[in-house]
C-alpha cells in the first residue's frame, strides 16, 4: 500500500446501525458512521494535548466562556461563526483548554487529501459535500455522533462568512431543524482573529498570510456563549427553526461583540480575496432585545 492510499484504522460499524446503510452509500459514510459511534479517538486526544502550541505559533488564542458542567457529559451541538479556513483549528484548541474534544464538520475536499484527510476523518471529523445529493449524509453522522454523546462544531452559514462587515449571517435551518429534532443543547462559539492567519483564496496569499501571521501573532479569540434558549419550541411547528435560526445567528452575534470591539464596522484586516456578496444577521453586531 502506497502512503497515498494509508489510513488509519477505523472501527467496525455498530450492528444497530447496519440497517441505515444502502447498498449504493460511499465507502466513507460507512466509515464516519463507525466513527460516530465511537469514543473519541485517543491518537486526537493526544494530539490536542501534544500539538496545541502549534496553533499558537501564528497568534494568540484567548478563550473565554465556557460550557456548564451539567452539560458536559451529554451531546452537544457547538454553533460557530466561520471566518476562514484557520478557525477550526483555533476552536478545537479553544475547546481542548475547556476539556472538550470537538467533532468537527469538513468540506469533502480537505478529507479526500491524502494522508492529512483520513487523520482528519478518524479524529471524527463530518464530511460535508456541500451542494451535492451526498450532502445528507452529513446530517446522518451528525445525528450519530450526538445520538452517541458527540460533541459536535458546525457552522449554522454553511461555509466562510461573506458578509462585508464580518459579522455572522442568519445561516440556514440544517442546524436548528437538528437541535429541535433531537433536543441536544446549543452553545455558541464566537471567534474572531482567526480570519488574519489565512486569507480565503489563492495559496500563494495563504502562505503570505501565514508568515505574517507567524511575525505579529494576532489575538485569536473564542468566547462560548451560554445555551441558546429553544425549549419553546418545536420541531415540525412552523416557523419555529427559522425561530431557533435567528437565535442561533443572535447568540454568535452577542458573543462576537466584545471581541472585536475596536472594529464594531468593518475588519480591520482587509482581505481583497474574500468575497462580499452576502448580508449578515445583524449588521453592525446590533442585535435587538425581542429576537423571537
Amino acid at each position: 500500500m502506497s502512503l497515498r492510499d494509508w489510513r488509519p484504522r477505523t472501527p467496525p460499524l455498530p450492528d444497530h446501525l447496519q440497517g441505515v446503510v444502502r447498498s449504493d452509500d460511499p465507502e466513507w459514510f460507512v466509515r464516519e458512521l463507525a466513527i460516530a459511534a465511537a469514543p473519541p479517538w485517543w491518537f486526537w486526544r493526544a494530539a490536542l494535548r501534544r500539538c496545541s502550541w502549534l496553533v499558537g505559533l501564528f497568534g494568540r488564542v484567548e478563550v473565554t466562556g465556557g460550557i456548564p458542567e451539567h452539560l458536559r457529559d451529554g451531546p452537544l451541538l457547538l454553533a460557530a461563526n466561520h471566518i476562514g479556513d484557520f478557525d477550526p483549528f483555533v476552536v478545537a484548541v479553544a475547546l481542548h483548554r475547556i476539556g472538550v474534544v470537538p467533532r468537527i464538520m469538513a468540506t469533502g475536499g480537505i478529507i479526500s487529501a491524502p494522508v492529512a484527510g483520513p487523520l482528519l476523518e478518524r479524529t471524527g471529523a463530518i464530511r460535508v459535500e456541500r451542494g451535492t445529493e451526498l450532502a445528507r449524509h452529513a446530517v446522518r453522522v451528525t445525528e450519530v455522533a450526538l445520538v452517541h454523546g458527540g460533541h459536535v462544531v458546525a457552522y449554522p452559514e454553511g461555509r466562510v462568512g461573506l458578509a462585508a462587515d464580518g459579522w455572522p449571517e442568519r445561516g440556514r435551518t440544517g442546524m436548528a431543524r437538528m437541535a429541535l429534532g433531537l433536543g441536544v443543547p446549543v452553545i455558541p462559539v464566537s471567534q474572531w482573529g482567526a480570519h488574519e492567519v489565512l486569507q480565503y483564496g489563492n495559496d500563494w496569499g495563504k502562505l503570505r498570510t501565514l508568515a505574517r501571521a507567524a511575525v505579529r501573532r494576532p489575538a485569536l479569540r473564542v468566547h462560548l456563549g451560554p445555551p441558546v434558549v429553544l425549549d419553546d419550541l418545536r420541531m415540525g411547528r412552523v416557523g419555529d427553526a427559522n425561530r431557533a435560526r435567528y437565535r442561533i445567528a443572535a447568540a454568535i452575534t452577542r458573543g462576537l461583540v466584545p471581541l472585536r470591539a475596536d472594529e464594531p464596522d468593518r475588519p480591520a484586516f482587509v482581505d481583497p480575496t474574500r468575497p462580499t456578496t452576502a448580508v449578515s444577521a445583524f449588521p453592525g453586531g446590533l442585535v435587538p432585545d425581542d429576537v423571537p
